[in-house]
Order: C-alpha cells, then structure tokens, then sequence
C-alpha cells in the first residue's frame, strides 16, 4: 500500500516510522525546510520537502497513484484542502485528516472526507467517561474502515507493566497512537515504556478488539 503523509511533525513522523515497520511504500511531505532537514536524517529519502497544498508537489509526490492520503499539519485548514484536492484532483480512494479543533469535525465529514481524528477529542472522551484501571471501552469509529479508537487503562497488574510500546504483539495492524500519563497526553515512541495507571490509545480493527483486551487484561 502507498501512502503519503502530509506534515513532518510529531504525528507525521512516528506514523511514518510505524508505516515503513509495517512494510508499506511511504512519502513524507513537508513544507518546513528545518523541520524536513531533522526528519530526513531519521527517515532518507523518504522525506521530501514541499507544500503538500500545491497541485504541482502532489503530482511530483504521486498523489495519482496513492491509496491513502494522511493530513496531519497542524493547521486544519491545510488538512482539509490537501484531502479535498486528493479526492478531486487524483481522486484518492481514502483519505485521513487530523483535525486539531474539534469544532471542525463534522465540516470535515460533511465535506467528503473519509475519516477524521480529534486527539483533544479522544482525550476529552477520556476524561468524561472516567476509566477504571484495567478497563477497555470504545471512543469512537472511524467511518467506512471498521475501525475503533479504544482507550485501555494500564492496571497495577497488567502484564504491560515495564514493557516497551515495540514489544506487544498487538493485532494486526493495531496502532497505538497516544498515551495519558499524569493527565499529559504523550506521543508514544517504540522505546515507551508503560507503567501503571496509563492510558492507552489504540487504533484497531473491530475484529481484532478482544485479541487487544487480553494483551491488557490483568493476570492472577
């Protein structure tokens, strides 16, 4: 599967990485030259340096040829045109948009675009629904994949504990995409250690939901 991420930042960059782990073609744009110099040195040649918003880099990126485009700058405005354009212009078959103002949501998904992720949402989804230590529960699906975002909380005897994000043998191609720790939301890194009390965030196939909830559960 090709897939281009547009925005060199945090999300971009660790979505990039676990993509290319996983074995897909991947293209990272971004328009920042400072920022695209840091990532290149991590990610070669797979960062490239442009506007993902300029119908000339979209087509020199091989946006034509692409099965999933991944908005993921910091500024929703770009989000949505870059998703836009894709479907118009190149006519992507699926495209994904960070929104970063969760006000802007349902303008996404009114405006054709496949699926939408709000992390200030999925955290204050977290923080209204009080999560007991050891419990799965679902935040939300992602339209017309038959995902779910599942929040896990970490227990005092969850098998996890001192475990590195890279050692789970998560299911299939299950993404974990952020932590709650010490009510700080973190960018998980595979070197990520888990310790109790944490709140898990997980992309995952609705299938493979309970292979999930037994990597979590508590022993004994």
């Amino acid at each position: 599967m090709y897939v281009i991420v547009v925005g060199g930042g945090k999300v971009g960059y660790y979505l990039s990485k676990q993509l290319l782990a996983e074995g897909h073609e991947v293209l990272l744009l971004e328009k920042d030259r400072r920022r695209h110099a840091l990532v290149a040195e991590e990610l070669g040649d797979v960062a490239v340096q442009g506007d993902g918003c300029e119908v000339r880099v979209m087509r020199e990126a091989g946006f034509g040829r692409a099965d999933v485009i991944v908005a993921v700058t910091g500024d929703d405005e770009d989000n949505l045109v870059i998703c836009q354009m894709a479907k118009a212009s190149f006519e992507t078959p699926r495209t994904v948009a960070r929104v970063n103002n969760p006000e802007n949501q349902v303008l996404f998904q009114r405006l054709g675009i496949d699926t939408t992720v709000s992390s200030t949402q999925i955290i204050f989804n977290l923080i209204e629904q009080q999560i007991e230590p050891g419990e799965v529960i679902p935040l939300g699906a992602l339209r017309n994949g038959n995902i779910e975002v599942v929040a896990i909380s970490v227990s005092e005897k969850s098998p996890v504990l001192s475990k590195s994000v890279r050692s789970l043998p998560l299911p299939g191609h299950s993404l974990i995409i952020s932590l709650v720790r010490n009510d700080n939301a973190v960018l998980p890194e595979s070197d990520t250690i888990f310790i109790a009390n944490d709140t898990v965030i997980v992309l995952v196939h609705a299938a493979d939901e309970p292979r999930l909830r037994e990597i979590f559960a508590e022993k004994g």
